[in-house]
């Protein structure tokens, strides 16, 4: 790998996990769920032991319990992980300034060219594994590769604590026996289609043409067809724009009132409004997210004249595209609203690490 890109993709394991594990010896090799233990609650992250038991991220704490009945509930410390974060990511910056996060628990790093001059990569990423495991008592896995795509298939290959490498001269034998799934960017719908299609894994992806796939996914059938050959020309980017900002509200109970819609649509515009005011973000559209009580999803934009910062502007908005959707027939079990479109021409880049935020699964 010593004339084309070094790329490195780290992934902590089970991060908000392993950190209550780590800082309350009493919880190390027991199931334990983080999240919050409601009726409405989820798994944001589940250790190794609580996952034996099929316990998932983003599943229900209702059902995870059911599935473990010694299921060990803590609830997330947001600053805590944080913390370690930004120990993880000053560990990083020993070897390269080209960094870009994908969340708070994992990051590419372009390594190409690198601080200590280390030849192979895998080297690098041997010893970040290790300086994190001194420094932070926790294991994070990682992958290795001459793009994103593979880096990221890579560092889940041997999970937890593992690295993998995969080399140019193996990449499409890799790339062949792949599972459809398992390919970036593919998510349940995708499968399904690709199943339908007779797609099961890269070697029958690489069988179909780039009409094809572009006529079937649109703008998604080029990068998959793409990486089904082992391309993926995406920069590791240290910088990245803001492009929207947004917060959502999952109820603890359905709600169908027209006048308890309008009060939930209102604090969500407010939530909004702190939002926007602290990342100083500068957008003209408005989306409004309704999820109903069956888990389907339904969203409505506007794009206004003048710049959506304060209440005047988008609670007449917000209102507008709630009176486009429907309200009477199903409840609803959540709100979001984002203001996206940025119309500031300087467009400010901003530290992702800055920007790190937990998903707050619903």
């Amino acid at each position: 790998m010593d004339n084309i890109r070094k790329i490195i993709h780290i992934d902590m394991d089970a991060f908000f996990a392993a950190v209550e594990q780590r800082d309350n010896p009493e919880l190390r090799g027991k199931p334990i769920a983080v999240g919050f233990d409601g009726p409405r609650g989820v798994v944001s992250t589940a250790s190794y032991e609580a996952r034996r038991y099929g316990v998932r991220s983003a599943m229900s704490m209702a059902k995870a319990k059911q599935l473990c009945k010694e299921l060990i509930i803590v609830p997330c410390r947001h600053e805590a992980y944080k913390e370690v974060s930004r120990q993880i990511h000053a560990i990083f910056q020993r070897y390269t300034e080209l960094i870009e996060p994908l969340s708070i628990d994992e990051a590419f790093l372009d390594v190409t060219s690198n601080k200590p001059k280390i030849l192979l990569a895998q080297d690098i990423a041997r010893e970040i594994k290790e300086a994190i495991r001194q420094e932070t008592e926790l294991t994070a896995s990682a992958g290795v590769s001459y793009n994103k795509f593979l880096a990221k298939i890579a560092s889940d290959y041997r999970k937890p604590d593992g690295l993998f490498t995969i080399h140019p001269d193996r990449a499409l034998d890799f790339i062949a026996t792949l599972p459809i799934e398992d390919f970036w960017g593919v998510g349940p719908k995708t499968r399904e289609t690709m199943h339908r299609m007779g797609i099961f894994n890269g070697e029958q992806l690489r069988q179909c043409s780039l009409k094809h796939l572009t006529e079937v996914f649109g703008k998604a059938g080029p990068t998959f067809y793409n990486f089904a050959r082992g391309i993926d020309e995406r920069p590791v980017e240290n910088v990245r724009i803001r492009k929207s900002v947004g917060c959502e509200q999952t109820f603890l109970e359905d709600i169908n009132k027209r006048s308890a819609i309008i009060i939930e649509l209102y604090h969500t515009v407010m939530e909004l409004l702190t939002r926007l005011e602290k990342s100083g973000f500068r957008g003209l559209t408005l989306s409004l997210k309704i999820k109903y009580s069956d888990f389907t999803n339904i969203t409505r934009s506007i794009t206004s004249d003048r710049v959506l910062t304060k209440k005047q502007d988008i609670l007449p908005l917000a209102k507008e595209l709630l009176r486009q959707v429907d309200t009477t027939t199903k409840p609803i079990r959540l709100i979001g609203l984002s203001v996206s479109n940025p119309c500031d021409d300087k467009k400010r880049p901003q530290w992702v690490e800055q920007e790190l935020h937990f998903k707050e699964w619903d």
